[in-house]
């Protein structure tokens, strides 16, 4: 029967077909209905393309140290803020001096306080740092905000993660690990946390209080201080570095363990070379993004006889620009100060959102950047953002989304 009907059927036969359906798309309503379904609503609450916010609150935490509460701000759009797991970031989106600029900055606040409509974004000021400075002079209570849904792989995951975690924090590092101590605290996570905290002295210390309250409220949470410049022995705390041999007496014995690290450059160059001593397995190590890399030429592996300035033939949805700029800078931030606009996101080569096809020249990307696929290698992909211009370059780069 089936053979038959092949047989039988001829192309003309589809003809009246074509013509009911396309009478039925010249009457149908060229604007989609406002029904969705339950997958698509949530997708569309948990990954916004932007949220627009504005600030509620400005908290002093240190003299070069400030947290930022923000809330939904109805009047631009955004009426309540995407849910988060613990140890994601937010993307801000300023423009300064007709420069569009990106930074990524770790949700501070607990997941829960997302859904009661705010988000806390603590941000130290970066010597030298362009949008630190800005976001210090110029976001007051009133301000507006414009910022990505949370994203980020900084977060704890059951099914690789091991029950006990050693969370290592330096400095303003410790933002991500209080998020993470709070949902523990709230019922939303389920590990044992062990936090090393690194700060230079007990005056140093962000979230002191906050961390103590949480100890006291949550036996899955214990602190630990580890001030590296304090001078006299304080009771409870440890002094110096996180070395292997602090991080083993930490640890659970003959038990697997995971370890979350945080924290300034400086402070992953070191610790990285002491977990080797410990020999746990790679998995188990976890490392929050470095933010914006600066200084390619402090790196071993860095290149000698690099131009100082370059020239890249820059293009964006068909586009063609001729831009210069210093060798020391990403091919991001040349871009940007060139007055460009460029997809990014974390800024540190992670999350791909940058991801470019580099037609002519060389770039440096620093080792522990290094986050491409093969796939990226073999058709000469790069992520602007983590990469350093050796040479003159071309490159096709996506638009800003």
């Amino acid at each position: 029967m089936a053979g038959m009907l092949k047989k039988d059927l001829k192309a003309l036969d589809f003809i009246p077909l074509l013509k009911n359906r396309q009478s039925r798309f010249d009457s149908a309503s060229s604007v989609l209905s406002p029904i969705e379904d339950n997958a698509t609503a949530i997708a569309r609450a948990l990954h916004p393309k932007r949220q627009y916010l504005k600030v509620a609150e400005v908290k002093d935490m240190a003299s070069d140290c400030k947290s930022f509460t923000l809330v939904p701000d109805p009047e631009r759009g955004t009426k309540e803020l995407a849910y988060f797991g613990a140890g994601k970031y937010l993307t801000v989106f300023e423009t300064i001096n007709g420069m569009p600029v990106t930074r990524a900055y770790s949700i501070s606040s607990s997941p829960k306080d997302s859904l009661e409509g705010k988000y806390v974004l603590t941000i130290k000021l970066v010597d030298g740092g362009l949008v630190s400075r800005y976001i210090f002079d110029t976001w007051t209570v009133g301000t507006n905000v414009e910022v990505s849904a949370p994203a980020g792989n900084f977060e704890y995951q059951p099914l690789r993660d091991a029950k006990k975690v050693i969370c290592l924090a330096g400095g303003s590092g410790i933002t991500p690990f209080l998020s993470m101590a709070n949902a523990i605290a709230d019922g939303d996570e389920d590990f044992e946390m062990t936090l090393l905290y690194g700060s230079r002295n007990q005056d140093s210390i962000l979230f002191r209080e906050e961390l103590e309250e949480l100890e006291k409220k949550c036996d899955k949470i214990k602190v630990v201080h580890v001030l590296s410049d304090e001078k006299k022995k304080i009771k409870g705390t440890e002094k110096g570095f996180i070395t292997a041999e602090l991080i083993k007496k930490y640890a659970p014995e003959n038990e697997a363990y995971s370890v979350f690290l945080c924290g300034p450059q400086q402070m992953y160059e070191f610790v990285d070379k002491e977990l080797e001593k410990l020999g746990i397995a790679k998995k188990y190590i976890r490392h929050e993004m470095f933010g914006e890399f600066h200084n390619p030429a402090s790196q071993p592996d860095y290149p000698a006889d690099v131009p100082e300035r370059v020239k890249i033939t820059v293009t964006i949805q068909d586009k063609t620009y001729i831009i210069f700029g210093s060798s020391s800078d990403s091919v991001m931030q040349i871009i940007e100060k060139n007055g460009l606009s460029a997809p990014a996101r974390c800024r540190s080569g992670e999350c791909g959102f940058c991801h470019s096809h580099l037609i002519s020249g060389e770039v440096y990307v620093p080792k522990h950047l290094e986050y491409r696929r093969l796939a990226d290698y073999q058709f000469g992909c790069i992520h602007p953002c983590c990469s350093f211009p050796l040479t003159d370059l071309e490159i096709n780069v996506p638009p800003a989304k």
